[in-house]
C-alpha cells in the first residue's frame, strides 16, 4: 500500500527482501565489499530500521535517517542512473524489493551528496540526476469541478475555484507528494533542447523528477493565467500556482 511521501512506501515483507538481497548480491555481484559491511550487511541493516517502522499490518514504514548520526564508512559502488535504474559495482540490480528498500534509507545531506544511513553506518552513492523518478499525477479529492479537462477548459475556471484542489506525483518507489509548500515543484530546461525537466521535493532534500508521461498530466490539469509575467500555463495545489509554460506554446494560432 502506498502512502504519503512524508512516511510510507510500498514494499513486502522485509525478511523476504533480505533473503533475496542475499542471493542477489552474492550471485550477481561477487559478494559484499566495499564500505562498511558491504551490500549484504547494508541491507539487513535497512530491512531490520524497516521492521521497526513497519505498522500493524506489515506496510513498511520510512526510517527517521534524519535523526540518525552514523559514523561515514566511506563509499560504495552504488549509483541512481538519470532513468531511475540502481546499478551496484556497474551491474543493475534487478529485483525492485531490494532497491525500494534502500531507496527509504536514502539520505541527502548538506554537503550535497547523498548517502544510504542506517543506525550504525553511512555510506556514499552517486547520483545522476534525481532519486526518484514522478510517474503518475493525479487530482485529489478537493479539487474544483472541472479540474483536469484540460489547459482550453482550464482557463475559463473561476480563479477563486482552482486552489481547492490538490495533486499528488507516485513516484517509482510508490512515495506519494501532495503538490505545495511541503512538496514544492521547480522546473529546469534542457539548455541544449530547451524541453522541461520538473522536480518535486519528496522528502528531507530527496527529489523526483517527472516523467513526460506524468509532466503532460500535469499539462492536462492545468490552467491560463494572467500573471506579473505574461500569459502563464500552470496548475493549483495546495492553494499554490506552479507555473509549467509559456500559454503561447499550448494556445492554437
Amino acid at each position: 500500500m502506498s502512502a504519503s511521501g512524508n512516511g510510507r512506501s510500498d514494499g513486502g515483507e522485509p525478511g523476504g527482501d533480505r533473503a533475496a538481497a542475499n542471493g542477489a548480491a552474492g550471485a550477481a555481484n561477487g559478494g559484499a565489499g566495499g564500505a562498511g559491511g558491504g551490500l549484504d550487511a547494508l541491507f539487513k541493516a535497512a530491512g531490520a530500521a524497516a521492521r521497526e517502522t513497519s505498522d500493524i499490518r506489515g506496510a513498511r514504514g520510512i526510517p527517521p535517517v534524519e535523526k540518525w548520526n552514523p559514523p561515514f564508512c566511506g563509499d560504495l559502488d552504488i549509483r541512481i542512473k538519470r532513468d531511475g535504474s540502481w546499478h551496484y559495482l556497474g551491474t543493475p540490480i534487478g529485483r525492485e524489493a531490494i532497491v525500494r528498500l534502500f531507496g527509504t534509507i536514502l539520505r541527502k545531506d548538506e554537503d550535497g551528496r547523498t548517502y544510504l544511513v542506517t543506525p550504525v553506518e553511512k555510506v556514499g552513492i552517486i547520483v545522476e540526476d534525481a532519486h526518484f523518478i514522478g510517474v503518475d499525477a493525479q487530482l485529489g479529492q478537493g479539487a474544483a469541478e472541472g479540474a483536469g479537462q484540460g489547459a482550453a477548459e482550464g482557463a475559463g475556471r473561476e480563479a477563486a475555484d482552482a486552489p481547492r484542489q490538490t495533486v499528488t506525483v507516485e513516484t517509482n518507489h510508490g512515495d506519494r507528494a501532495v503538490l505545495g509548500p511541503d512538496h514544492p515543484l521547480r522546473l529546469e530546461h534542457d539548455p541544449e533542447t530547451g524541453e522541461p525537466a520538473p522536480y518535486i521535493l519528496v522528502r528531507g532534500r530527496l527529489e523526483a523528477r517527472l516523467d513526460r508521461k506524468c509532466f503532460f498530466r500535469l499539462v492536462d490539469m492545468a490552467q491560463v493565467e494572467d500573471r506579473p509575467e505574461g500569459r502563464r500555463l500552470g496548475v493549483w495545489s495546495s492553494g499554490v500556482f506552479y507555473d509549467l509554460a509559456d500559454a503561447a506554446e499550448f494556445e492554437d494560432g
